[in-house]
């Protein structure tokens, strides 16, 4: 009999051992990773195809498990979520949001049947993913013969050949197209900020403030977070503390002691050092 693929997803080592413990008997059900963070939880169901998570709702960073039930509930397969909490306060928020039930951690062993009574009845409902066919014959039905073909490669043509797999490796698993637009928070609002709209970034302290034409956002963001983040847009990190969209400098000065200067578009000029160890990479990228 076919078994529900099972992901343990809690902070709590401890909890989590516990839990594996009570699951082992149960004949339907196949522990099959643990995980820490919502983060984790989605990379492993991206590979994995979990049928139930049980949820934690308070989780190692990010976004916590009713944040994380909110993102799952849109997907086409959706797992069977049962949250798991140390009291009843937002049992009604994860009903909202279409958990198969929610558990009050340690649950009796009358309670834990309830649950498992809940996964019965899902998994007659639940189609799962099938699993990678096995390389097969067409005509015949059978395993074909496996043959190993080996290539002499030279070191450069290793290292090009390394690249090229983990380029198509990074394609392969590319998460959903990201949406230009940053998020930031002012007066309790997120405000979405399209990319094209910012004119640079300047680091605070461990935070960053992030300047549009007319206004300037604190983000939680460190600048480096969204170096990372934007240099793919067309963003320089010009200085330590600046980061720059290139698609908003209209002039590059020449300053005394060879120091360099840009200045960007706008109805307000605004002028941000570029380091010296940045001015060679910079005018790589421009042409000159």
């Amino acid at each position: 009999m076919s078994k529900l693929k099972t992901l343990l997803l809690h902070p709590d080592p401890y909890l989590r051992t516990q839990l594996r413990s009570m699951l082992s008997p149960v004949s339907f059900l196949q522990v099959l990773g643990e995980a820490v963070s919502a983060g984790e939880g989605l990379e492993l169901l991206d590979h994995v195809g979990y049928g139930v998570i049980f949820l934690g709702l308070d989780l190692a960073g990010g976004a916590d498990g009713i944040e994380l039930a909110r993102t799952l509930r849109g997907r086409r397969e959706c797992p069977a979520l049962v949250l798991l909490s140390s009291d009843e306060t937002r049992a009604y928020a994860a009903f909202e949001l279409g958990a198969l039930d929610y558990i009050v951690w340690p649950p009796d062993e009358k309670r834990l049947e309830t649950t498992l009574e809940k996964l019965r009845d899902f998994k007659t409902r639940y189609r799962e993913i099938p699993e990678p066919s096995d390389w097969r014959d067409a005509d015949a039905g059978e395993a074909t013969d496996e043959q190993t073909l080996r290539l002499a490669l030279n070191e450069d043509e290793q290292d090009t050949f390394l690249a090229a797999l983990k380029q198509a490796w990074e394609t392969s698993h590319k998460a959903s197209p990201e949406i230009e637009k940053l998020a930031v928070t002012q007066d309790g609002k997120t405000i979405l900020i399209p990319y094209t709209q910012i004119i640079f970034v300047e680091a605070f302290e461990d935070y960053s403030y992030v300047h549009t034409s007319g206004q300037k956002f604190l983000t939680s963001h460190r600048l480096k977070h969204l170096e990372d983040r934007l240099e793919p847009h067309r963003f320089f990190r010009v200085h330590r503390k600046y980061l720059v969209n290139m698609d908003m400098v209209t002039e590059i000065a020449s300053l005394p002691g060879s120091n360099f200067m840009l200045r960007t578009a706008g109805k307000t000029r605004i002028e941000l050092p570029i380091s010296r160890r940045r001015i060679a990479r910079l005018k790589q990228m421009l042409g000159f």
